[in-house]
C-alpha cells in the first residue's frame, strides 16, 4: 500500500509540475481535479446482452447466413455461346410443323390490324413507320426478290426474327433460314372477317388484302431493337 501511495503521489506531483508550467497554481489545481482526478472513465460492458437482444441477434445472424447461402447457390446466367451450344434457340423436330404455328399467325394478324388501325386500308407514311417497328414473329411472308434465285418463292410463317436472318417454316414442314441481306419479303394482311360480317355492305367485302414488302437490307436489327429505332428516309441505290 505504501508503495502504491508513493507512486500516486509521484504521478500527482509530476502532473502538477507539468500543469504549473503553463497555468497558475489555482488553474493547475482546478484542471487537475476536473480533468484528471475526478474524470469519469466509461468502460464498454463485456457482459452478454439481455436474453431478448441475444435472441434478436441470433435471428438476424441466421437470416444473413441464409441469404449468403442462397446467393452462393444462385446459378449464373448462361452465356449466348452456351445457349447456342445447348440448342435453346433451336426448334425441336417434333415441333417443326406448319400447323403448330398457324395459331401464331392468326394472333399476329390481329396484332398487326390493331397496330395499323384505319391505315390498314389507306397506307401512307404513318403505316410505314408502324410496320418498321412491328414484331414479325408469326407473320406469313413470301420471298419476292433475292440475290440468290433459289430463295425466290419461299413462303411460310416466320418462327424467328433474328438480326440478320428470318427463320421460316413452310407448308412442307421445313425450316428455311433466309438472310435478310439482299432479299425482299412480301406480306399480305387480309381484311378482318368480323368487320365484313358486322357492316354487311359491299365496301369491306370488296377491300383487297393490305400488301407490303420488307427490304431486308434495312431490317437487319433484332425485333426488340427495331421497336425503339427511328428509321430515316434516304435514297436506296439498290432499288
Amino acid at each position: 500500500m505504501a508503495s502504491n501511495n508513493a507512486s500516486n503521489n509521484d504521478n500527482k506531483s509530476l502532473t502538477h509540475e507539468l500543469l504549473s508550467r503553463a497555468h497558475s497554481p489555482d488553474s493547475t489545481n482546478r484542471i487537475f481535479a476536473e480533468k484528471i482526478q475526478h474524470r469519469p472513465l466509461f468502460l464498454k460492458p463485456t457482459s452478454p446482452p439481455p436474453s431478448s437482444n441475444a435472441r434478436d441477434a441470433r435471428i438476424k445472424a441466421r437470416a444473413e447466413k441464409k441469404k449468403k447461402c442462397a446467393k452462393a447457390l444462385k446459378p449464373k446466367p448462361l452465356s449466348a455461346r452456351l445457349r447456342r451450344k445447348l440448342g435453346l434457340y433451336d426448334i425441336p423436330k417434333d415441333g417443326q410443323k406448319y400447323a403448330v404455328f398457324e395459331p401464331l399467325n392468326r394472333l399476329w394478324l390481329g396484332y398487326i390490324r390493331e397496330i395499323l388501325g384505319s391505315e390498314l386500308y389507306s397506307g401512307g407514311q404513318g403505316a410505314a413507320a408502324k410496320l418498321s417497328a412491328a414484331d414479325y414473329h408469326g407473320a406469313e411472308v413470301e420471298v419476292s426478290r433475292s440475290g440468290c434465285p433459289s430463295r425466290v418463292g419461299i413462303q411460310g410463317i416466320i418462327v424467328k426474327d433474328a438480326r440478320f436472318v428470318f427463320e421460316i417454316i413452310t407448308r412442307k414442314n421445313q425450316i428455311k433460314t433466309v438472310p435478310k441481306e439482299g432479299t425482299m419479303f412480301r406480306i399480305n394482311v387480309p381484311p378482318a372477317q368480323d368487320q365484313d360480317q358486322n357492316e354487311g355492305d359491299g365496301t369491306t367485302q370488296d377491300r383487297k388484302p393490305f400488301t407490303f414488302e420488307i427490304h431486308g437490307d434495312q431490317f437487319q436489327h433484332r425485333s426488340a431493337d427495331r421497336a425503339t429505332k427511328k428509321f430515316k428516309q434516304h435514297y436506296l441505290k439498290n432499288l
